[in-house]
């Protein structure tokens, strides 16, 4: 058979393009995508509704119309139980007595005054060793009890006693002279004003020492009490300034005074606390 030159689809009929096949896969493959993403959009809308129903529901649970069934407001809570107010007591318990007071006037400084009150035993013992003790005297005559430069200050500050007791330890001799005034206010300016030394005291032991020689000085106050030592050598040896024995002597008996006088006051302190006890 011959076709001729109609071509293979008869005489008289045209020629059919054929398909383009990689179009038409392009198309259907982007028809696919947006039905996938359709689907997708509608499940997560679907998701969202769900959620919002549910947090609804939630919500709803705990509202005040769910029959006593939900949390209990703020306002409905019990309050805390009233606590008792503390009582204090209104009476203030005074203060305890301060002993500095009763050794700073003759109106509260009441106690016994002697050389045997305020010098007891019969030695002093140091960290270094023990004092004995030697003479103790007693005089209303301030002036007899010390020097010509020491005196004024005594004399001039109204004192009115001086005690004295000596104490010794390996060929130093030491003497203390308290002197006694009425107030504080003197007694503090009788040892500013002072000058020269208390008069050394011997006997019971103890020999003349002091006496037309060097020896080591020194003044102090506490209260209405000024105190003064003159400490040296029985020998009569005079105190040089490189010295130490002398002035360690000095220093010990000070110290000891200072703490027999400060004890007086606290002795009467703690009689008068105990009678505010009462």
């Amino acid at each position: 058979m011959s076709f001729g030159d109609g071509g293979p689809f008869g005489p008289g009929e045209s020629s059919r393009a054929t398909p383009d096949w990689g179009a038409l896969a392009d198309r259907t493959a982007a028809r696919n995508r947006r039905r996938k993403w359709v689907l997708i959009g509608g499940g997560a809308l679907a998701t969202a509704a769900v959620a919002v129903v549910v947090a609804t529901a939630v919500v709803n649970s705990t509202g005040a119309d769910d029959g006593g069934k939900g949390l209990p407001s703020p306002q409905s809570l019990p309050s805390e139980p009233q606590q008792p107010e503390p009582s204090f007591s209104d009476v203030t318990p005074p203060p305890p007595p301060d002993p500095r007071e009763f050794i700073a006037s003759k109106e509260k400084d009441t106690a016994p005054l002697s050389a045997g009150t305020l010098f007891p035993a019969d030695t002093m013992s140091t960290g270094a060793g023990s004092y004995k003790k030697g003479a103790t005297s007693a005089t209303k005559s301030c002036a007899a009890a010390a020097s010509g430069r020491l005196a004024p200050a005594l004399t001039g500050n109204d004192c009115t006693q001086v005690i004295r007791a000596t104490f010794q330890k390996s060929g130093v001799a030491v003497t203390i002279g308290v002197a006694v005034f009425d107030t504080q206010a003197q007694a503090t300016k009788a040892k500013e004003q002072a000058s020269g030394n208390i008069q050394s005291l011997a006997g019971n032991g103890v020999p003349a020492f002091c006496r037309a020689t060097a020896c080591r000085l020194s003044a102090n106050s506490i209260g209405r009490y000024a105190y003064f030592t003159v400490s040296g050598y029985t020998s009569g040896k005079a105190v040089v300034d490189s010295d130490t024995k002398a002035r360690q002597a000095g220093k010990d008996i000070a110290d000891y005074t200072f703490a027999r006088i400060v004890e007086r006051g606290e002795r009467q302190a703690s009689a008068a606390a105990t009678a505010q006890s009462r």
